[in-house]
């Protein structure tokens, strides 16, 4: 197998994101990732402890430049009344020099946080949406 050229490798500049089908121009970072949950299996005449999946739990951030008040337009009265909307989001990262673009669904989102008002004096906000979720869907991966 070759060199890979240095260029090929994806530049998050060509990232974005869209809230419920809103594409957020402001978006400073965004991960999203899942964590395999696993529990100790032991065999018999066997040393070694063996793993069985148990579930799996999605989580992410989503940092935005503070453009707009994002988390509170989302979310402030839906939590004062215990109604929380549904919520789903697309993550794209086509970078035009890259072997591709990756895209990926990701739905039953729920914000764990989101900040009122936040701000400091001579300083850029911006505003960190943390959640969780309960389903994915790659939409496009690039192969190796």
């Amino acid at each position: 197998m070759g060199k890979v050229a240095s260029n090929k490798q994806i530049n998050g500049t060509f990232g974005a994101v869209w809230v419920n089908g809103e594409k957020w121009m402001d978006v400073e970072s965004f991960e999203a990732k899942v964590t395999v949950n696993y529990e100790d299996v032991n065999m018999p005449e066997d040393l070694a402890t063996h793993k069985k999946m148990t579930g799996w739990s999605g989580e992410g951030s989503l940092t935005v430049k503070k453009v707009y008040s994002r988390g509170a337009s989302l979310m402030a009265n839906a939590v004062k009344i215990g109604q929380l909307p549904d919520i789903s989001l697309v993550g794209k990262l086509a970078d035009p020099d890259a072997f591709g673009a990756e895209r990926v669904a990701i739905n039953k989102v729920t914000f764990n946080e989101f900040m009122l008002m936040k701000f400091e004096q001579k300083t850029l906000g911006t505003e960190e949406l943390p959640f969780n979720f309960a389903d994915y869907d790659p939409i496009d991966l690039i192969s190796a």
